[in-house]
């Protein structure tokens, strides 16, 4: 099972969320893959993860 097997968002669906996640950096580092992140809290929340 690959990393694309366990994505939550087709990419049509993540084009959309996309365009409303800034790029300006006002404090600390930016995360290297934005999608991943929005991947893992989408995960969080539909199992109840802790």
């Amino acid at each position: 099972m690959g990393v694309l097997d366990r994505l939550i968002l087709r990419d049509d669906q993540w084009e959309r969320v996309s365009a409303h996640i800034g790029d300006e950096r006002t404090r600390g580092s930016s995360g290297r893959d934005n999608r991943m992140f929005v991947e893992a809290v989408l995960w969080i929340v539909r199992t109840g993860s802790p």
